[in-house]
C-alpha cells in the first residue's frame, strides 16, 4: 500500500540542520505515526512522502515556506512579566498564551527588569529541514482516527 490521504503513516526519521546536527530522531524510540494529508506534519515532509511504498528511505530537503515558515520578527514582543503565568517566567521557557489571534506558543526568549521578550516564532522557523526518513508502515485508519484528524496509540496521540 502506497502513502496516500487518509493513511496511517508510520516512519522512522531522522532531523538535521543545515550544519549537520541532530535535532530531533524516532531512533530508540517508536516510530512517529501520523494521518497523512491531515497537516500533522510540515506540509514538505508530507508531500515528499506522497506515493511512496513501505521500506523506502528518503532524504528530504524542506524549505521554511513548506516547513515552520519564515522568521517574523514582528511576532518577537516585550510583555510584562506581571501578565505572564505565575513562576513560568524563565528564559527558556514555552507559554501559551491568548492572543487577540487567538491562542499562541511563545518562548521567552530572556528578562529584563519587568520585562520579558518572548517570541511567538516556531523554534525552527526560518530553518531549512533535513529528513532521513523511512517508510516502516502504512495502514487505514480508525473511524476515530478519521474523525479526530489524527493517530491515536502507539506512535501517535492517545487520549
Amino acid at each position: 500500500m502506497a502513502v496516500s490521504a487518509q493513511h496511517v503513516i508510520s516512519i522512522d526519521y531522522t532531523l538535521t540542520d543545515d550544519q549537520g546536527r541532530t535535532l530531533d530522531t524516532s531512533q530508540g524510540r517508536e516510530p512517529l505515526a501520523y494521518l497523512h494529508g491531515a497537516g500533522n506534519i510540515v506540509p514538505g515532509l508530507e508531500k515528499a512522502l506522497e506515493g511512496q511504498e513501505v521500506g523506502a528511505t528518503l532524504e528530504v530537503s524542506v524549505t521554511p515556506e513548506e516547513g515552520y515558515g519564515q522568521y517574523e520578527a514582528g511576532l518577537v514582543r516585550n510583555v510584562p512579566v506581571r501578565k505572564l503565568p505565575e513562576g513560568r517566567a524563565q528564559a527558556g521557557q514555552r507559554l501559551r498564551l491568548d492572543t487577540s489571534a487567538g491562542p499562541r506558543i511563545f518562548t521567552v526568549k530572556s528578562i529584563k527588569g519587568d520585562y520579558a521578550r518572548l517570541d511567538g516564532n516556531h523554534p525552527l522557523a526560518g530553518q531549512t529541514l533535513n529528513f532521513k526518513v523511512t517508510i516502516v508502515s502504512v495502514r487505514e485508519p480508525t473511524a476515530e482516527e478519521l474523525a479526530h484528524g489524527h493517530v491515536h496509540g502507539a506512535g501517535g496521540h492517545a487520549h
